[in-house]
């Protein structure tokens, strides 16, 4: 199955082609301008992307959103978190900026979360989500990986930052590894009848449902106080209708829409 990927950044393209094995992924044509971020969670960022993509192109496009969590700030940067210290930072901008707003605070809980959708030219979409709880150096430390990665050491790891870590390191335990992964699973699963045009009815859906049996609940990052239990370590980071901060709850990883 051929799917254009959404993302032009060669960072984000350099880990998710390894992780979508078995696909043909092709970038993202010149001609398709880079998409607006403009929805409120990451799944609604990622959505349109891949949407977007399947419009231009007529064919299935795969696009994600990735959001940095931090305990002591409430949930932020979330999915500001490209944005963080305004709209053309750099990695080091934002790195800057979080380590200021974190000096002097010992809470240092933090999750990483990707959503990965894939949209398919029928108009059925495939979600998946990973994350990966951990804690925020002091100081950055790594030359490898991007974004966050130089202050972020993974609860799941031996206590490098991901940016110290090589690339099939990182992908073993990242959020974002976990979620093409996922997705890569399910795509895999329900692919073959979206591209022959197949609209699943309800006794359809409730199977795909039931198709990635739920795996547990991750505790919340941030509690209505503003405080809340860590969750490093739990290996069930791959799975559907994950509540992820207070109020927010992601929905099932596979839907069939009606076509345009």
């Amino acid at each position: 199955m051929r799917l254009v990927l959404a993302t032009a950044n060669p960072d984000k393209a350099a880990e998710i082609v390894p992780l979508l094995a078995g696909f043909e992924v092709v970038p993202r044509p010149p001609s398709v301008p880079e998409v607006e971020e403009t929805a409120d969670t990451l799944e609604g960022n990622a959505r349109l992307k891949a949407r977007a993509l399947v419009e231009a192109t007529g064919e299935a496009a795969v696009a994600d959103d990735t959001g940095l969590e931090v305990a002591a700030l409430g949930g932020r940067p979330g999915v500001w978190s490209a944005r963080f210290a305004g709209t053309d930072a750099t990695y080091a901008d934002n790195v800057v900026k979080l380590l200021a707003d974190l000096e002097g605070v010992e809470d240092r809980r933090a999750r990483f979360r990707t959503v990965a959708v894939a949209c398919l030219p029928d108009g059925s979409e495939v979600v998946a989500e990973g994350w990966v709880d951990g804690r925020l150096t002091a100081v950055p430390r790594g030359d490898g990986g991007f974004g966050y990665d130089p202050v972020f050491v993974p609860g799941d790891g031996d206590g490098r930052t991901f940016a110290e870590m090589a690339l099939a390191e990182k992908e073993a335990v990242s959020h974002r590894g976990r979620a093409f992964r996922a997705l890569a699973a399910r795509l895999g699963s329900v692919a073959p009848a979206c591209v022959g045009g197949h609209q699943a009815d309800d006794a359809d859906q409730d199977q795909q449902d039931r198709a990635d049996p739920a795996q547990g609940e991750p505790r919340p990052l941030v509690d209505q106080g503003g405080e809340g239990d860590a969750h490093e370590g739990d290996p069930r980071h791959e799975r559907e209708g994950i509540e992820i901060m207070p109020g927010h709850v992601a929905p099932p990883p596979v839907r069939r829409r009606p076509g345009p």
